[in-house]
């Protein structure tokens, strides 16, 4: 892509940052967010990135007023998670917020929003999961996350239509790579780190499909152009699946740090996606699971990775 002009929420994150980055080379790149972090705004300057201070929590109409609206492509990572376990808060914010964002960017050529596999109704450990699957919204580890992104994927599929705005709605797999805290895996590695426990499944394992940064930022451009009315769907993750067990396994023959695997009803449950319909939009990916942990590693803890 060359000379767009882009939008970005969520730009600080694991998923839009590297995305806005890497397109700022040769695009007008925009990201809005509150920029909480310190330095992270000056940091995006830096890299040509014009930054525009947006809260996601302020629902009034004055939210997005002044900001540019000749965006070409835009997408939407933002997210309300809904920690604090307010339902109704999630619903509300991340709804009203993306119509809002909707409207203001109604001319531009292709929406992108990034939703979540974790809306689906969980099934076998296993299961492979399409885009027709039935959804749920029941997530043990974090309740009002998936209720929060089904309520913002009926607000898309909405405005889509009303508006005319070619749209596609990506159910994001596991994101994971260099850049920020370095996604899931990451995140279990900290805990090795500090011998925690790390709940498992009392029987199997969670299984998922890991999207490297490197492939994650390459797919932006074909769901861009995948973008429709109604909206275009598609599972977003990886080519191959891995179970976590397996993927902890593999963390700890490059480290020699030791897991504490603990059996648990409760679990960060993560999904298995079918890649088909993903591959027909993007192609394929060209990072493996096993290579995409290790080029993390050496990037964020190369300290602790056992050199050949």
């Amino acid at each position: 892509m060359n000379g767009k002009k882009v939008l970005v929420t969520g730009g600080t994150g694991q998923v839009a940052r590297p995305v806005a980055e890497s397109l700022a080379e040769h695009n007008d790149v925009w990201c809005l967010g509150r920029f909480g972090a310190p330095g992270v705004e000056r940091e995006l300057n830096e890299k040509g990135i014009t930054t525009w201070q947006w809260d996601m929590d302020d629902l009034s109409g004055d939210a997005l007023k002044g900001l540019p609206d000749d965006f070409t492509h835009v997408i939407h990572s933002a997210v309300r998670r809904g920690e604090d376990g307010d339902f109704n808060a999630a619903i509300e914010v991340n709804s009203t917020a993306t119509g809002r964002l909707m409207t203001h960017c109604w001319t531009a050529e292709a929406f992108l929003y990034v939703s979540t596999g974790a809306l689906y109704a969980r099934q076998s450990l296993d299961h492979l999961y399409t885009e027709a699957d039935p959804v749920d919204g029941v997530a043990d580890w974090l309740p009002a996350y998936p209720v929060g992104k089904i309520a913002t994927e009926g607000t898309v599929r909405a405005f889509a239509q009303v508006l005319g705005l070619p749209t596609t709605i990506a159910r994001l797999n596991i994101a994971y790579g260099p850049g920020g805290y370095g996604g899931v895996p990451m995140l279990y590695f900290e805990r090795m780190l500090a011998g925690e426990p790390i709940p498992v499944p009392v029987s199997g394992q969670n299984w998922l499909s890991p999207l490297y940064t490197d492939d994650l930022v390459a797919h932006v451009p074909h769901l861009w152009r995948s973008a429709s009315v109604p909206a275009t769907l598609v599972n977003w993750g990886g080519d191959e699946s891995v179970g976590m067990t397996d993927c902890v396994r593999h963390l700890e023959e490059l480290t020699g740090v030791e897991a504490k695997l603990v059996p648990s009803e409760v679990t960060r449950e993560t999904y298995r996606f079918d890649p088909a319909r993903r591959q027909e939009l993007t192609g394929p990916c060209r990072v493996g699971w096993r290579d995409g942990i290790r080029r993390t590693l050496e990037a964020l803890y190369p300290e602790h990775l056992i050199r050949p």
